[in-house]
């Protein structure tokens, strides 16, 4: 399903956003047996960035979602990964 162009940049913005909170809580939550360095925050940063940037329909969103799914751990997203559910939290997102 192909994203309007008036409203991807919106969607970039939000999505962006969101798993950054999500990836900035599991880096707080850190255990020190993983060796998690600031540099490896920066470039899943990076990479988050870059991969949503690129994406151009909802498959895309998709896949970026499942992709980094071990920060999606609260009960309210275990149906993010289908593609009704990523809809539905890009929904949730932009409200």
């Amino acid at each position: 399903m192909e994203i309007c162009l008036t409203n991807i940049n919106r969607i970039h913005d939000v999505l962006i956003t969101d798993i950054q909170r999500r990836l900035f809580k599991q880096y707080n939550q850190r255990k020190d047996e993983f060796n998690i360095t600031d540099e490896d925050y920066d470039v899943q940063q990076t990479l988050l960035v870059d991969s949503v940037l690129h994406c151009e329909t909802l498959n895309d969103v998709n896949d970026v979602v499942c992709n980094n799914q071990d920060i999606f751990d609260d009960y309210d997203s275990i149906n993010v990964f289908t593609l009704e559910g990523t809809m539905n939290y890009i929904f949730k997102l932009l409200r």
